[in-house]
C-alpha cells in the first residue's frame, strides 16, 4: 500500500450512510420490480386469457435465470467491482420491466421476467457485497437491517400500488409501466452510488469488499448434517411464502371476493410484519439460542395457516379508514393470517442465515450462502408453476373458488417438511457434533 492510501482518511459515518441510501434505493426498485406483476395477475387472465399455469411461469422462470445467473454473478462483481455491478444490474432490471410491460404476447412477458431474474439476483449481491466494503463490525448489522427494510418496502409499495395507483390498474399494461418508472430507482441509486464511490476512491480510505458469493461444487460433500437441514428450512419457507405471495391477491380477489386494493393491502401485511419481526427474533436468539426450537415454532405455525384461509368462515369484519386506501372492511380471518406468516417467514433471515456461519467455516461461507440461496431458486422455480397448473385443472376462479384448495394442500405439504427439517436440526444439535445452535447467545460470543 502505498503513503498516499495510508495517510487518507476514513470516509465519515454520514457519507457512508449516504451510500448505505443510494444502494438501498437500487433495491427499493429491485423488489418492486419483483413484485409488481401479482398486482394484475386477475387481469392477465381477462384480458389477455393467460392460464394460472401461464400466470406462474412468471416466477418461475425469473428463479431459472436467476439458478443460472448466481452460478456466475459472483466473479463478475470480483472482476467488475460493485460501483460497476449494481449500475449494470440496475440497467438490465430496468430493461427487463421495459420487456414484460411492452408486449401482451406470453413469450415476450417471460423473456423480460427472465431478463429481470438474471439482474435483480447479482443486485442483490452487488449490494451485499458494497455493504460489506463500507460497513464493518456493529455496524455491518444495522446497515443490512436497514437496507433489507428499504427493500421491503419494495415490495410493500408494489402492493399497496393497487390502492395509490388506482387509475393505472384499468388495464394489464399501465401497471406495468408504472414498474418500468419505479425500478429506474435501480438505476438512479446505481449512478449516484458510482459518484460516491468514485470520489470515494480519491479522497479516503476504502476498505476491500467482502467475498462475493462464489459456489464451489467439489466441496459441497464437506458440508454438516446441520448444514443441509438448514438449507432444507430455507428451501421450505421460501417455496411457501413467495409463491403464495404472487398468487395472493387474485385469489383473494375471487375465492374471498375482495377488491384488488384490499387484496393488495393483505397483501403487504406478509412483508410489513417481516420487517418488524426480523430484527426482534435476531435479538431474542442472540439472548436464548435454542435456534432450531424457534424454527421448529415457526413450521408449527406456518403449518395450519393456508388451510385457514381456504376452510375457515372469514370471522367478523374489520373497518377502518387509511389516508391511501379510504374506508377498509378486511375480514379478520384473512389479517391475522396473513400477518402469522409474516412472522413465521421472518425467522429465516433473522435464525437461519446467521446460523450458517455458525457452522461453516468462514472460509467457505460464500459457498455455503450461494448453494443456499441456489436451492431456493430452484424451489422457488418449481412450485408457482405447479401451483398454476393445480389451479388450472381444478378449475379455480371467481365461480369455483375451490379449486384453489388443491394448491392450498400443496403449500401445507411443505409446512409439514418443514417441521420434519427442524426437528432433524433439533436432534442433530443435541448430539455430539452438534455446532452449539442451541446454547450459543449473545453472552457466550
Amino acid at each position: 500500500m502505498s503513503d498516499a492510501a495510508i495517510l487518507k482518511p476514513q470516509p465519515s459515518k454520514g457519507f457512508r450512510w449516504l451510500v448505505l441510501v443510494f444502494i438501498s434505493l437500487s433495491m427499493f426498485g429491485n423488489y418492486y420490480a419483483y413484485d409488481s406483476i401479482g398486482p394484475i395477475f386477475d387481469l392477465l387472465k381477462e384480458q389477455l386469457h393467460y392460464s394460472d399455469s401461464d400466470l406462474g411461469l412468471l416466477y418461475t422462470v425469473y428463479s431459472i435465470a436467476a439458478v443460472i445467473v448466481l452460478l456466475v454473478g459472483g466473479y463478475i462483481i470480483d472482476r467488475f467491482g460493485t460501483k460497476i455491478s449494481v449500475l449494470v444490474f440496475g440497467i438490465i432490471c430496468l430493461a427487463a420491466t421495459a420487456v414484460t410491460a411492452s408486449s401482451p404476447e406470453l413469450w415476450l412477458m417471460l423473456t423480460g421476467r427472465f431478463m429481470l431474474g438474471i439482474g435483480a439476483e447479482p443486485l442483490i449481491v452487488a449490494v451485499t457485497t458494497a455493504l460489506a466494503k463500507w460497513f464493518k463490525g456493529k455496524e455491518l448489522s444495522f446497515a443490512f437491517g436497514v437496507n433489507l427494510m428499504i427493500a421491503r418496502l419494495g415490495s410493500v409499495s408494489a402492493d399497496w400500488s393497487t390502492a395509490w395507483a388506482r387509475p393505472w390498474y384499468t388495464n394489464w399494461q399501465d401497471p406495468l409501466w408504472l414498474s418500468t418508472m419505479i425500478t429506474s430507482a435501480c438505476v438512479v441509486g446505481g449512478i449516484l452510488y458510482y459518484i460516491l464511490e468514485k470520489r470515494a476512491e480519491r479522497l479516503y480510505s476504502l476498505g476491500e469488499q467482502g467475498e462475493t458469493e462464489k459456489l464451489e461444487f467439489k466441496s459441497l460433500y464437506k458440508f454438516s448434517p446441520s448444514y443441509w437441514y438448514i438449507v432444507g428450512l430455507c428451501v421450505v419457507f421460501y417455496s411457501t411464502v413467495f409463491p403464495f405471495r404472487a398468487f395472493a391477491i387474485k385469489y383473494f380477489i375471487e375465492a374471498h371476493g375482495t377488491s384488488r386494493e384490499i387484496g393488495g393491502f393483505l397483501n403487504s401485511f406478509l412483508p410489513l410484519a417481516a420487517m418488524v419481526a426480523t430484527p426482534l427474533f435476531g435479538l431474542l436468539v442472540d439472548r436464548v439460542g435454542k435456534r432450531s426450537l424457534f424454527m421448529f415454532a415457526g413450521s408449527l405455525v406456518l403449518l395450519p395457516l393456508f388451510l385457514v384461509v381456504t376452510y375457515a368462515p372469514a370471522g367478523p369484519i374489520l373497518e377502518f379508514a387509511l389516508p391511501v386506501f379510504g374506508d377498509i372492511a378486511i375480514p379478520l380471518t384473512l389479517l391475522i393470517v396473513m400477518t402469522l406468516l409474516g412472522i413465521a417467514f421472518s425467522m429465516i433471515p433473522a435464525i437461519m442465515w446467521p446460523s450458517v456461519a455458525y457452522i461453516v467455516d468462514e472460509r467457505r461461507l460464500g459457498s455455503a450462502y450461494s448453494m443456499m440461496t441456489l436451492c431456493q431458486q430452484v424451489g422457488m422455480a418449481a412450485i408457482p408453476w405447479l401451483i398454476g397448473e393445480l389451479n388450472d385443472r381444478l378449475g379455480a376462479g371467481p365461480d369455483n373458488p375451490g379449486g384453489y384448495s388443491g394448491g392450498m394442500w400443496v403449500f401445507t405439504a411443505l409446512s409439514i417438511f418443514g417441521l420434519v427439517f427442524s426437528f432433524l436440526l433439533w436432534r442433530q444439535e443435541r448430539g455430539p457434533d452438534r455446532h452449539g445452535l442451541e446454547t450459543i447467545t449473545m453472552s457466550s460470543k
